[in-house]
């Protein structure tokens, strides 16, 4: 069994990485600090936003970064906030991009 990284780590790391970047992000719900769930929102700036999740897959045996939901940015937050309500220890980080970068398939931050 691999350890894990506690979560307020990886949040600490994936936003400075966001910097290096000069992409903009903010924690806009902070979840548990050692074992709570991510979820990355990009706002693409024309009302129009994706969030990302990591999932388990098991033909890989890997966890990957999947879309959870997109849509308008409204139905997007009106999701998370019914995601937040079953599980407070979600952790909600949203960046702009209007080239949809999550800098998520960055192998630094697997």
């Amino acid at each position: 069994m691999m350890a894990r990284l506690a979560t307020c780590i990886w949040v600490s790391a994936y936003l400075h990485r966001l910097a290096q970047e000069n992409i903009p992000a903010y924690v806009t719900s902070r979840g548990d600090d050692t074992a709570g769930a991510v979820f990355v929102k990009c706002a693409t700036l024309d009302g129009q936003a994706r969030v990302m999740a990591r999932q388990y897959d098991f033909d890989a045996d890997a966890r990957l970064w999947t879309e959870w939901t997109s849509g308008t940015e409204g139905d997007v937050d009106a999701a998370i906030t019914s995601e937040r309500g079953r599980d407070p220890d979600l952790w909600v980080i949203e960046l702009e991009s209007r080239e949809g970068r999550t800098l998520l398939e960055d192998p630094s931050l697997a």
